[in-house]
């Protein structure tokens, strides 16, 4: 791996912590809500996070090694740019508004944006296909806990 794509991965990766600088969890506001029994530790959501955020800046990085013609990624690109306002955009909507509404809408659109993005990816790389599919997961999951903690909390 070549020192730009060493430098990409990191800069992807550290993109994605922005929003939860910018806007960090009401404790006392997060550990009052209603959630279900299934709903994971603080800890283990940054913990999968963190993972989750790697195996994307891989993806990507894995796509920008191919060297590609922008033209023939550019759906890639753009998708992957929704995706991560969507991803920066749940923060905001969770933990700075407190709006578990727009949080769970929002969610949604990242699910679905993830699955895009699996499928754009698998023209380019199969790997780096492969490399989305537990952040899509993750996604579908996350948009099912924020609902059923939205239904819960009204």
């Amino acid at each position: 791996m070549n020192k730009k794509l060493i430098v990409l991965f990191f800069l992807l990766y550290c993109l994605f912590f922005i929003a939860s600088l910018l806007f960090p969890i009401n404790q006392d506001w997060y550990s009052n809500l209603v959630k279900p029994n299934y709903t994971p530790s603080e800890k283990t959501i940054g913990m999968i996070c963190a993972f989750l955020y790697s195996f994307i800046s891989l993806s990507v990085c894995v796509i920008v090694s191919k060297e590609e013609p922008f033209k023939k990624v550019k759906w890639f690109y753009i998708v992957f740019s929704i995706n991560y306002l969507f991803n920066q955009l749940f923060i905001y909507f969770e933990f700075k508004q407190q709006d578990l509404r727009l949080a769970t809408i929002d969610c949604g659109f990242v699910a679905v944006t993830a699955i895009i993005l699996v499928l754009i990816a698998y023209r380019h790389s199969k790997v780096s296909s492969l490399l989305l599919i537990p952040y899509t997961i993750w996604s579908i999951f996350a948009t099912y806990l924020n609902y059923t903690i939205y239904v819960l909390n009204l």
